[in-house]
């Protein structure tokens, strides 16, 4: 054998051997399964985070739909500990519950009047009103919508490649009993 084959030889040799394949295996593929399992469980949570907050943002509008007396800001604070409690998850809260109605002959929105908790800037008026005029439904005149607006931040459990997400919701839900509903908030 002469010395400028011996390296390929030795190669191949060691290349063919089978015993304690299943070390180098383990070695390789572990580490990416445990990193698989934990990005599923972030993903999964994620999703999981969206849905609960969805839910909690229509039960808000659901429950101030079905008001018939006056909102006043304990009504209002009762519905972020409702939130907080739904959503399980209570970093950077925000909520914005507003009530809009529809002026058919300026075709037009106005805001009656709007509460806010947590981190957002401003209640709802008028002027702002304009900027949500493609994403509200039709309605017909002096008509009356529930707009109830939450985010939350999810913070992923695992750092898996995933940033922090603010998850927005955007619900809006007609009165059921009474097409106006006071507020003093």
């Amino acid at each position: 054998m002469r010395i400028n084959r011996l390296p390929i030889h030795c190669s191949k040799r060691f290349l063919g051997r089978e015993n304690g394949s299943i070390s180098v295996e383990a070695a390789l593929v572990i580490p990416i399964l445990f990193w698989a399992i934990m990005a599923g469980y972030t993903f999964f949570d994620a999703y999981r985070q969206d849905a609960s907050n969805t839910k909690a943002a229509h039960t808000i509008g659901d429950l101030v739909s079905r008001e018939t007396r006056e909102i006043n800001s304990e009504y209002i604070d009762s519905m972020v500990e409702m939130f907080k409690l739904m959503v399980a998850n209570d970093t950077d809260l925000k909520i914005r519950i507003s009530l809009v109605l529809y002026d058919a002959a300026n075709d037009n929105h106005s805001v009656n009047w709007s509460a806010i908790r947590g981190e957002y800037v401003e209640k709802l008026t008028d002027d702002d009103i304009g900027l949500y005029k493609d994403l509200l439904p039709p309605m017909s005149d002096q008509n009356t919508l529930i707009l109830v607006e939450t985010s939350n931040t999810l913070v992923p459990i695992f750092s898996v490649g995933l940033d922090n997400i603010e998850l927005k919701n955007f619900i809006f839900t007609r009165p059921r009993f009474a097409n106006n509903i006071k507020a003093n908030v």
